[in-house]
């Protein structure tokens, strides 16, 4: 990704928009907490929180996110949309909100561009072990960016008429697949062992793109992805 093409990132947009906003800024943090909520809720689950109360706060998070330039305390330089997101939290969860909480759930606030009702059920999936809660955070963090780049290279698949060759294939993508599993692919696909071979190799060329342009999405600077991928990497092997 170029430095000119890299301005245009929805972080970049965020952050350009400092203390005055702007309806582009808006959008680009809404695109945002939509895709990265999930992450925080984890965290305040494996703070003790109940299911109920961290459906609330991680909803009154965001709508106070999304109605209040709180962007204007990151650093512009070394800005991190996920450094900037669980900071922010902590600090709203110091607070005393149960205490500012509606009397009726849900009551009085602004709806969010996100559907939380699952929240709970993909929670109860996560291996526990000794993970901290800002470890889970952490490997939520990157699994979602690898959830998010791998469905937006799915839809460009899907629109040059690729779509059965992305659903069979994806699986391949972290190499685990094998001439046996090739050829299996292959006759499903009318492909040659060979054929498949090669259409993995350019569907994981594809997919690391696709995470570089995920991660860019997050960071304020070009420099910053090669340091949050190798982040995103650790995250994943804890």
């Amino acid at each position: 990704m170029s430095d000119g093409s890299f301005a245009t990132t929805r972080w970049t947009v965020v952050l350009a928009a400092g203390r005055r906003g702007s309806p582009e800024a808006g959008a680009a943090l809404a695109t945002l907490s939509e895709a990265y909520w999930y992450p925080l809720y984890a965290y305040a689950r494996r703070r003790g929180h109940t299911p109920e109360d961290a459906e609330d706060l991680t909803q009154g998070f965001f709508a106070e996110l999304l109605e209040k330039n709180y962007v204007r305390s990151a650093d512009r330089e070394r800005g991190k949309f996920r450094t900037f997101l669980l900071t922010a939290f902590a600090r709203f969860l110091s607070r005393d909100y149960q205490k500012k909480r509606a009397q009726k759930r849900g009551g009085g606030r602004t709806p969010l561009p996100f559907e939380i009702s699952n929240a709970e059920g993909r929670y109860r999936r996560e291996p526990f072990h000794d993970m901290t809660a800002e470890k889970m955070y952490e490997r939520r963090w990157a699994l979602t960016v690898v959830e998010q780049a791998l469905a937006r290279l799915g839809e460009r698949y899907a629109r040059a008429g690729k779509e059965r060759l992305f659903e069979r294939l994806k699986g391949y993508i972290d190499g685990s697949g094998s001439d046996d599993v090739y050829r299996e692919a292959g006759a499903a696909l009318d492909l040659s062992e060979g054929g498949v071979k090669v259409a993995v190799h350019r569907l994981k060329e594809r997919f690391r793109q696709a995470l570089r342009d995920e991660i860019a999405q997050t960071v304020s600077a070009p420099e910053h992805v090669e340091e949050e991928l190798r982040h995103l990497r650790e995250a994943l092997e804890r």
